[in-house]
């Protein structure tokens, strides 16, 4: 067994030609886990390359996914290792990204509804709460299938040049312009915002949609991250969900 992460709540190990991802019960429920698996499975159903899943079980009383094991690279790691080709991995990266949007996938959960529920969870003020809310249901809805943390570390890039997309836990379907606003919104929390910047700008040339509106959806996606607590995030995103006008 070779141990790939571990954190408090989750170990990831490859176990020979399988990835086995590992759930704490105290912190992810048995739906949560099999909505992650239920989201691989019908994702794989797009076509898109992503590792096949392969069982859910009980390993050592917990919730086990375990998945192909592709042999590869992050694409963070070729970032970090050679930033004076960023411009060229972000191409690829946008590329993959728009790939993505341009599969359906019915059955996927819809992203307006998620994110309404993460606006009524967040420790926001009712004014503003109502605000995202409204401008939520204002955005015409789509069915393009989401990714919903699309970032480089969870693109593999195999020896022989193929590009693997993982970690399909936040799937749904929905405006490719809310995933592209999650993308953004992870590059500016990593602390990479001329990364982020460049990011934007390729995507809405790449993908022919105008920035505002992705713009319309960055306070209802810092709001979504908010949810999570994180002190040191707290400031920047409250930055955001504040904005009222980004037109």
């Amino acid at each position: 067994m070779e141990i790939i992460s571990k954190t408090e709540t989750k170990l990831i190990y490859r176990d020979g030609d399988v990835l086995v991802k590992t759930f704490d019960e105290s912190a992810f429920t048995k739906a949560q886990v099999l909505n992650e698996a239920l989201n691989t499975a019908r994702v794989e159903e797009t076509g898109l390359k992503i590792p096949k899943l392969l069982n859910v079980s009980k390993v050592d009383g917990g919730w086990a996914i375990t998945r192909e094991f592709i042999e590869g690279r992050s694409m963070e790691e070729l970032f970090d290792e050679s930033p004076e080709k960023e411009d060229e991995y972000l191409e690829t990266f946008v590329k993959l990204q728009i790939e993505v949007h341009s599969k359906k996938s019915p059955h996927l959960n819809k992203i307006k509804d998620k994110m309404h529920a993460k606006i009524s969870a967040s420790s926001y003020e009712a004014t503003i709460r109502y605000d995202l809310h409204n401008r939520l249901e204002g955005i015409k809805p789509h069915t393009k299938v989401l990714h919903g943390d699309f970032c480089p570390s969870n693109i593999i890039v195999t020896p022989n040049g193929e590009y693997y997309i993982i970690d399909w836990a936040h799937a749904t379907q929905g405006n490719a312009s809310a995933d592209a606003a999650r993308t953004y919104l992870v590059f500016c929390l990593e602390g990479k915002k001329e990364r982020a910047e460049k990011y934007l700008n390729l995507f809405c040339k790449m993908a022919d949609i105008p920035k505002q509106l992705v713009w319309q959806w960055i306070p209802i996606v810092a709001c979504s991250e908010s949810v999570k607590n994180k002190p040191n995030e707290r400031e920047l995103l409250d930055s955001w969900v504040n904005v009222f006008d980004f037109q």
